[in-house]
């Protein structure tokens, strides 16, 4: 139901509109009243109406005065302009207010029918648009997480992410120009408690500026923070501090983890990031758990010795190491499953619904997953494609209603899921080698032997 709010001097006025609406809109609006410009504003910001009718020439603050009060507070309203043609002169401020529409007194009941069948049209397709961002909205903030802590993986190992709808760097934007690695070392605790410490560092680093967080894996969290392009690098580099700071006092006040953290140079491009990263890692190793950030450039040259013997490319110690790996071994094992895992939850939604009009989009939309990665991923699960996994469904089912009897060909091709008995007959035939009459008549036979 709508709100709508009438603004009048004239009573009658006021209820002439509403007894036409509720005469030929039943049930569709809940309506207020206003005398003057004052009490529309007034209700209209306690009631925040849907649609507004508003008298152009009332005593004391005029209709269109009103409407740019509303307007500040009630973006998304339907204004409507009640005017006679003497005041058509508005008609330029009015639209400078957005108002898009305007009755004439005196309007017939059809008129201001399809006036408000016009707004209410305009409404639902509003809402039901808001919905749909709000879906996707909702969709990307579970995703987002994800595709930062992939991301996050690939610098850790240097890889890139492979298969499509993997994420980027273009499509986190978050470019690879400068930044560095932040490694944090915590004690083994509950996995609850480092879902709570991966959880606040993604939001402190996401609130420091530009970072992504890798997911806890093996006791380790790494932050991959970028310095703005017109940052300067010596205040950044100051700001890295303080943050590397209230990330040991958070752990240690809010969620009482003494980590050891560790903090990479600046560095360029995606293989420089990687080499902070293990810069960082390096660094967490010389921190001591619960006290101040170590960072690899503060280190004394013999520490740093030990770094760079390692040969390129293997930038850290083998135990350093170990726990990207088992990362990585990680996050595919739990692709795996979670593919599965959906696929089931797809297979179950074809079986629902594979009589009705279904098709790769509607169930690749039901498992929140793009049409042509779907296409992929059910194909390496299943064995068979999405169209072939349908039709076998389809022309079981037209099996089983020929064998019970009692259905026209007609009938079972529309109970099986198809719209056009001619294309069944060919895919039934494309399937088992036989029309459907064939098919039918075969089984008969073999009734009729036995």
């Amino acid at each position: 139901m709508y709100r709508l709010l009438i603004a009048d001097d004239e009573p009658l006025e006021r209820e002439g509109l509403e007894w036409i609406i509720g005469k030929s809109m039943p049930g569709r609006f809940t309506v207020t009243h206003a005398e003057n410009g004052r009490g529309a504003i007034e209700l209209a910001a306690e009631e925040r109406p849907h649609i507004i009718f508003m008298d152009v020439n009332m005593p004391g603050i005029q209709g269109l005065e009103a409407l740019r009060e509303i307007r500040s507070f009630l973006p998304e309203a339907k204004l409507v302009m009640v005017t006679a043609y003497d005041y058509f002169s508005y008609a330029k401020e009015a639209l400078s207010l957005g108002v898009k529409e305007y009755i004439v007194k005196p309007a017939s009941q059809e008129e201001i029918v399809l006036l408000l069948q016009r707004l209410t049209e305009e409404l639902d397709r509003e809402k039901q648009k808001r919905a749909a961002e709000l879906l996707l909205q909702d969709r990307v903030s579970q995703l987002l997480p994800l595709a930062e802590s992939e991301l996050a993986m690939s610098l850790m190992l240097r890889s890139r992410p492979e298969g499509p709808g993997s994420p980027s760097p273009d499509w986190l934007d978050f470019p690879l120009d400068r930044g560095l690695a932040v490694v944090a070392a915590m004690p083994a605790v509950p996995e609850a408690a480092e879902r709570r410490l991966y959880d606040a560092f993604r939001r402190m680093a996401a609130g420091f500026g530009q970072g992504i967080t890798s997911s806890p894996v093996d006791h380790h969290l790494a932050m991959f923070l970028r310095m703005p392009p017109e940052g300067q690098e010596a205040d950044w580099m100051i700001g890295v501090r303080r943050f590397g700071e209230q990330l040991r006092e958070y752990a240690l006040t809010r969620l009482e983890l003494s980590v050891s953290l560790g903090i990479g140079t600046l560095q360029e491009g995606a293989a420089g990031w990687h080499r902070s990263y293990y810069e960082a890692v390096f660094a967490s190793g010389a921190a001591q758990p619960g006290g101040p950030a170590v960072f690899f450039a503060d280190l004394k040259s013999e520490e740093r010795l030990l770094y760079e013997e390692e040969p390129q490319g293997e930038a850290s110690r083998r135990e350093d190491r170990s726990y990207v790996l088992a990362a990585m071994a990680r996050i595919r094992q739990e692709r795996e499953e979670e593919t599965a895992t959906l696929m089931d939850k797809a297979k179950a939604f074809i079986r629902a619904h594979y009589t009705e009009e279904l098709s790769l989009e509607k169930a690749a939309d039901h498992v929140h997953l793009n049409a042509y990665y779907f296409s992929k991923i059910f194909k390496q699960q299943t064995g068979e494609t999405f169209i072939d996994y349908l039709t076998s469904l389809r022309i079981g089912r037209a099996k089983e209603l020929m064998a019970q009897g009692g259905y026209s060909q007609k009938e079972i091709c529309y109970l099986a899921g198809y719209n056009d008995p001619n294309y069944f007959s060919r895919v039934f035939k494309k399937v088992t080698g036989l029309t459907p009459t064939e098919y039918r008549d075969s089984r008969s036979g073999e009734a009729e032997d036995g």
